[in-house]
């Protein structure tokens, strides 16, 4: 019975810090950001129609199911989104980030038009299969979009950060099986 129950803690302790694979995307189960270590919350993957269009992998201080308390917070956060669609380019993608932006500020754009402008520009570049996007919030910078490694843009504010991560983790997200992943729901 000891046995049993020391295979049984062993297990979770290693599932809590495990990485994560999703339509051949790994998911570190760690990442530095900020000169912090973050661990990964969950990951999910988004579709469209038919079609799997980006793994995405939402990073924490400390894992949490608690989705408003990720929005609301003023710690470093990042999201990692992997293209895994050849569907998907500059157009679509731009096209997608408005919609999620659209649905995260209950049509209330107009306060952040300028910031997201500016952030939709970290996708104006050709995108392919594989490329991978870390958005980086930190309070003291802002929100870092980088491509493949590459600082694209920082867009400033707590209120920028609260409407793009609300995409995925508002009361009415781009994908709810998505949100449902990076809360470790599923």
């Amino acid at each position: 019975m000891k046995q049993i129950l020391f295979l049984l803690v062993a297990f979770f302790i290693f599932d809590a810090s495990a990485q994560k694979t999703l339509n051949g995307v790994t998911l570190p189960a760690k990442v530095k950001a900020n000169n912090q270590e973050l661990v990964l919350n969950g990951g999910g993957i988004r579709k469209k129609a038919m079609f799997k269009v980006y793994v995405l992998g939402l990073y924490t201080p400390a894992k949490t199911k608690d989705a408003k308390a990720i929005i609301n917070t003023n710690d470093d956060l990042m999201a990692r989104l992997v293209i895994t669609s050849s569907v998907v380019n500059s157009s679509n993608m731009s096209e997608a980030i408005i919609e999620g932006f659209e649905k995260s500020t209950n049509n209330n754009m107009a306060p952040l038009k300028s910031k997201i402008d500016a952030f939709i520009g970290a996708f104006k570049e050709e995108i392919k299969t594989g490329d991978v996007f870390d958005l980086v919030y930190s309070p003291s910078t802002g929100t870092k979009a980088l491509k493949n490694g590459k600082l694209v843009t920082t867009v400033e504010g707590e209120a920028f950060k609260k409407a793009l991560f609300g995409i995925w983790l508002g009361d009415n997200p781009i994908d709810t099986k998505v949100k449902s992943g990076i809360l470790g729901l599923e």
